[in-house]
């Protein structure tokens, strides 16, 4: 059977239909979700993609959460369904209360775009078991609020609990506290992160490597195996 993975299209997705293509490489079969849908098309997983839903009014991903796919995702988040958000989809997993904290603007205040050298904080979730801890990677990163902030006691808590996903190296792009660039849920099927390994797939494009594609791999054999 092929695993089924829903991408979800809100008014502003850029990277909806890059996210479906990740997808296909890595063997799984992507759907297409549309925001007023509540129907998620017994998809096995969910991936929230890249761009500016709403042209990011009132705040980044503050309107999509209230979209109705969003009550259907997070429903079924909360019973277990692997969720991805991938930078625009971080924003709105935060708005969803599905991961805490938030994200403000750049501490720049500029848009940035680069490839961004990134280290794996924790191998053990849905979206990052084909990696191993310590590995050191390279993402593209465009974004213009992707600064991660929380309080101290909920970032002790990230720290303490291993749910600190990925960390920025080298530089810190937008002034996420703690060089943040990615956090999971206490159950580890839910994953945001600022950078697009959707972009880092195919050594033609992007970074011209393919240390995005374990994220699409993981979610696949996890659904597999499962």
């Amino acid at each position: 059977m092929t695993a089924r993975i829903g991408v979800v299209t809100f008014p502003g997705s850029l990277d909806d239909r890059d996210t479906q293509r990740a997808i296909k490489l890595a063997g799984a079969e992507p759907v297409a979700l549309w925001h007023k849908d509540k129907d998620l098309k017994q998809v096995d997983a969910v991936v929230l993609p890249g761009g500016f839903s709403y042209g990011d009014y009132l705040r980044a991903g503050a309107i999509s959460r209230f979209s109705p796919v969003m009550e259907t995702v997070i429903e079924q988040a909360k019973s277990g369904m692997p969720v991805l958000g991938i930078c625009n989809g971080f924003q709105i997993l935060t708005e969803a209360h599905l991961l805490p904290g938030g994200m403000l603007g750049n501490d720049h205040l500029h848009f940035i775009c680069r490839d961004q050298k990134l280290r794996v904080e924790n191998a053990e979730t849905s979206w990052t078991a084909d990696y191993t801890a310590g590995q050191e990677i390279h993402i593209p990163l465009k974004n213009m609020d992707g600064r991660y902030v929380a309080d101290e006691r909920t970032l002790d808590m990230l720290e303490a609990e291993g749910r600190v996903a990925f960390r920025y190296l080298d530089f810190n792009p937008n002034g996420s506290l703690r060089d943040i660039a990615g956090i999971t849920n206490e159950a580890g099927n839910v994953v945001g992160l600022m950078p697009h390994p959707e972009h880092a797939v195919e050594p033609l494009i992007g970074t011209g490597r393919t240390d995005g594609l374990p994220f699409f791999t993981s979610i696949l054999k996890k659904l597999v195996n499962a």
